[in-house]
């Protein structure tokens, strides 16, 4: 059973721990109602926004800035340097340094990469990773593996990755992701589940996953916070948002 929508804890800082929300989204490459887009992840009010399908072309930068600016939010890292994934920070959120990955290419498919970085937030300190998987099947399990490394290689205790994986819970990746990470909707359902499509959601193919020290406090689609008919204009995948309480120390 789902908890409610009210009960997903707010951000704080606590003794020994930060809670935290973090967004993962895709955006279609603000191709669609930029002001819902901005509408719904102001009402999610995150910490961290993990996006996939940021703008890649003619003035990405500036498209970015101004999703940026209509929430509140500060550019981390992303966009075009990584083919796609970006991230997005409050200004709660003390940046340690950022990298962007661009993962081998196959040819005839289209270039994926990462965007990650590693952050501190009331004391806790955090690796970040938001990935967008290949559409063909053993491209997409190579990606998992390498998300999985990424992660393993920022020196870090305490990480969070999310993405649009382009397979649904029981596929090979992501059961490989499931496998060595929390899958924050199964360890702490609220909200809703299916992410894909907006007008028809019927698949989970997005996600956000945590290392295991890190307590999870809710996850998934935020129905109960962000307006239904935002949520259907704004792009053609449903976000999904996480509770997370991360140690300090």
């Amino acid at each position: 059973m789902t908890t409610p929508a009210a009960q997903l804890p707010a951000s704080a800082t606590e003794n020994g721990s930060a809670v935290i929300r973090v967004l993962s989204y895709n955006i279609r490459s603000m191709r669609d109602d930029n002001a819902a887009l901005a509408r719904v992840i102001r009402a999610c009010e995150p910490d961290l926004v993990l996006v996939q399908e940021a703008p890649r072309f003619f003035r990405w930068r500036k498209a970015a800035a101004r999703l940026a600016a209509a929430t509140d939010l500060v550019i981390l890292s992303g966009g075009a340097t990584a083919a796609g994934p970006m991230l997005l920070c409050s200004l709660r959120a003390t940046v340690e340094r950022t990298e962007d990955v661009l993962l081998p290419l196959t040819p005839g498919l289209h270039r994926r990469g990462f965007a990650t970085a590693v952050v501190r937030i009331g004391g806790a300190r955090i690796g970040v990773l938001s990935a967008h998987l290949s559409l063909q099947a053993a491209e997409r399990y190579e990606q998992a593996g390498a998300l999985l490394d990424r992660l393993a290689g920022m020196g870090v205790e305490h990480a969070i990755a999310g993405g649009d994986l382009n397979e649904r819970p029981g596929g090979r990746s992501f059961t490989r992701l499931a496998g060595a990470l929390q899958d924050c909707w199964e360890a702490a359902p609220w909200g809703g589940g299916p992410t894909s499509t907006p007008k028809d959601p019927h698949q989970r193919i997005d996600a956000i996953f945590a290392t295991p020290g890190v307590e999870v406090l809710g996850c998934g689609v935020p129905l109960g916070l962000a307006d239904p008919e935002d949520l259907k204009a704004a792009t053609d995948h449903l976000p999904v948002l996480a509770a997370l309480r991360v140690p300090t120390g």
